[in-house]
């Protein structure tokens, strides 16, 4: 996925997603301030999304509706989700990813089925992705809260991906 970076941590009492705001056409920045996070399921679930903007407020209003199916399990509305979005022939066509967290798991999932959850509580997709998941796992030690780690990462990120930019949108959770 191209055009964007997402990063989540999850660390002491808190689970932080942020990501930039810019939306490229091609070679072109067409928007630098768009809001790829926010907040699901009456603000217990927090996400975040890489990839085409209109099939992602689609998968965020289905996981929403899951979210109300399963009140209280993400994981389960997730793999629910995901289960439809490799079966349902609209769906399928989808091209996105989403990083979602609530006070117990943080989630990647993808549309070729993939509901994963990051082992040591750090996970990033997008274009940019890999340059702030690796800054994140460089400061996971440091002294650094959870939404510091994001916002220097994803500053590192901006930095290097031309995909990427320095107008950060953060949502947390206490855990």
């Amino acid at each position: 996925m191209h055009a964007t970076t997402i990063l989540m941590v999850r660390k002491g009492d808190r689970v932080v997603i942020g990501g930039d705001g810019q939306v490229s056409l091609g070679q072109t920045v067409v928007k630098g301030n768009a809001k790829k996070v926010r907040r699901l399921a009456k603000g217990g679930v927090i996400g975040g999304f890489a990839g085409s903007t209109a099939d992602a407020f689609t998968l965020f209003e289905r996981l929403e509706a899951k979210l109300e199916q399963y009140p209280g399990q993400l994981t389960r509305a997730c793999v629910e989700l995901t289960k439809d979005w490799r079966t349902d022939r609209y769906l399928r066509r989808l091209e996105a990813m989403m990083l979602v967290a609530d006070k117990d798991v943080g989630l990647l999932l993808s549309g070729s089925g993939d509901v994963l959850e990051p082992e040591n509580g750090i996970m990033a997709i997008g274009s940019g992705g890999n340059f702030a998941l690796a800054a994140a796992r460089a400061l996971a030690d440091s002294d650094m809260d959870a939404e510091a780690i994001v916002r220097r990462s994803l500053g590192i990120a901006a930095e290097i991906c031309v995909y990427t930019n320095s107008n950060i949108v953060i949502e947390s959770l206490e855990l």
